[in-house]
This record gives structure tokens, sequence and C-alpha cells, in this order.
């Protein structure tokens, strides 16, 4: 399985605790931040957004993701890795819809998120292993 180096890693957890304190978190009180490397090298932050009407809110992986889409030429987007903090330090995998969206961009994305046993080093693939394809012909 790839992994990040470990001044990677230290650069994208720090990136990504950047990231928590521009969160929206009004409803819930819980501000997450977001940091992904792309293929090419680049680091991209997103933080929730959250709304009134809950099911506008955004996480902050899709966040980042969407960023990087954004400035990508073509709209084409490799990662290489996403990692997810949260300000009160508890455990915090993505949820299933940030799972999909990390897997639409490689399924050999390493994701790094605190989980029970401290933080934990996966690939989307381990994390999320039937994505829905469409079948392109």
């Amino acid at each position: 399985m790839p992994k990040l180096a470990t001044k990677e890693r230290e650069m994208l957890l720090q990136s990504a605790r950047d990231a928590v304190r521009h969160a929206y978190a009004p409803y819930s009180g819980f501000k997450v931040g977001a940091a992904i490397l792309t293929q090419e090298g680049k680091i991209f932050t997103g933080c929730n957004v959250e709304n009134a009407s809950y099911g506008l809110t955004i996480c902050a992986e899709r966040s980042a993701i969407f960023s990087a889409v954004a400035s990508s030429p073509g709209g084409k987007l490799g990662l290489r890795a996403v990692v997810v903090v949260n300000e009160k330090e508890v455990p915090c995998p993505p949820c299933g819809a940030c799972r999909q969206v990390i897997a639409e961009f490689g399924a050999d994305t390493i994701v790094l998120f605190k989980s029970e046993q401290g933080y934990q080093e996966l690939t989307i693939a381990d994390l999320l292993p039937s994505s829905f394809r469409l079948n392109q012909s």
C-alpha cells in the first residue's frame, strides 16, 4: 500500500488544521478541515460549510476536492492523498458521500484520518471497496 512520506503527512495535517479555522458550523458546532494532495504535488484545502437546510451542507473533503477540480485544466484531477481533521480531535473518517467523491479521482488515493486507534492511513479502495462507477464504452 502506498504511504505518505513523513514530511508530506505533516504538511497535509497542518494544512487541514489551518482549514478548520475557516469552517462554518453554527448548527452542529463540529468544525472540519481537509487538505488534498494532487498527483502533480499541489495542495488544496477545504472546510465544512453548514446550512440551515442540512442537505445543502458540504463536507471539508468535498470542498477541497471541488476547489482542486475548479483549478485543474479541463477539470482533470488525480488525487494522491486526502487528509481530514476536526477541531475536537475526535475520530472522523470521511462520510459515504465523500468516500464516493474521493474514489472518483483515484482508487489508490491515500486517506488519512483520526480513528479510534489514532491516525489511520488507508486507500480509498479500502474504505469504499465497491464504489459506484458508470460503465463507459
